[in-house]
């Protein structure tokens, strides 16, 4: 799982990439943080939309402002999901073989994920500082996703052979723009899994490998310089934001309304891709 690791630190990475950064202030942080928390576990990219703001804005954001505001995020997926967690970890505690089965499942799709975000760390590196690159990513999610939604009559659940290709999927989405949620569950999709089910499956398997990465590249990054309060801030609107987006994207998708995050990543990705190719980006 050492991926996340590598994807968080090459994520800081990209703030030196642009000229005339400054500090953020508490209103930038509180976008900031709605922002991460809004599009995290929606299936348009927070990677890919914080790239390209925080280019056009000029904002400076040190490496553990962003794991602290994905920790926001974090928390909401963990306290949405909690009954499903509860029932895995008191699974795993009696025996119970389905339990068992479904962490397996996590950990089988960890290890793709892990080896492509590894190989291909410094190409994804480079991303970072490539808004125009980004914008087009995200149209191409935006593409995937529109192919999963037509996928109807799901009855299957996950198993080794889609949680492989579900953790391939989570691997090449280490690039900014192409989204975690959208490339996972939009593959449990096309492999007949049930919509909900692809979306706790999707949701689940980031989880502790992602709090595990969190804090080793947290103890070994330089400290921040942003003051107390936008950290606060940024962390409690990322909380927030993040809880009902996982409402959201869960109503919308058991109501196979996967298109409309489609039709936004398609014209949003074409806005971005102007825009930040007018500016040189």
């Amino acid at each position: 799982m050492g991926f996340y690791a590598e994807s968080i630190s090459i994520y800081s990475v990209r703030i030196h990439d642009y000229p005339m950064l400054h500090q953020i202030t508490l209103l930038e942080a509180l976008f900031l943080g709605v922002l991460q928390g809004f599009t995290e576990w929606l299936p348009i990219s927070s990677s890919g939309h914080l790239v390209i703001f925080q280019a056009l804005l000029g904002i400076s954001v040190p490496p553990d402002f962003d794991i602290l505001i994905m920790a926001g995020t974090i928390a909401a997926l963990i306290l949405y999901f909690r009954k499903k967690i509860y029932s895995l970890f008191r699974g795993i505690l009696s025996g119970d073989h389905s339990a068992m089965r479904y962490v397996a499942l996590i950990i089988i799709a960890g290890f793709p994920t892990a080896i492509i975000g590894l190989d291909f760390k410094l190409f994804f590196k480079s991303l970072f500082g490539q808004p125009f690159i980004v914008s087009i990513l995200i149209i191409g999610t935006g593409l995937f996703l529109f192919v999963a939604s037509r996928k109807k009559d799901n009855t299957a659940e996950v198993n080794t052979t889609s949680a492989l290709l579900i953790g391939i999927a989570q691997g090449i989405a280490v690039a900014p723009g192409i989204s975690r949620s959208g490339s996972t569950i939009g593959t449990a999709l096309l492999m007949g899994v049930k919509p909900k089910e692809a979306a706790e499956f999707s949701f689940l398997i980031g989880i502790p490998a992602m709090i595990v990465a969190a804090g080793i590249t947290y103890m070994e990054g330089p400290g921040s310089e942003i003051g107390v309060m936008p950290l606060v801030a940024a962390v409690i609107a990322a909380f927030i934001a993040g809880y009902g987006s996982i409402g959201l994207f869960m109503k919308l998708l058991e109501e196979n309304r996967l298109y409309y995050f489609a039709l936004y990543c398609v014209i949003a990705g074409s806005v971005f891709a102007v825009i930040t190719h007018m500016m040189g980006y």
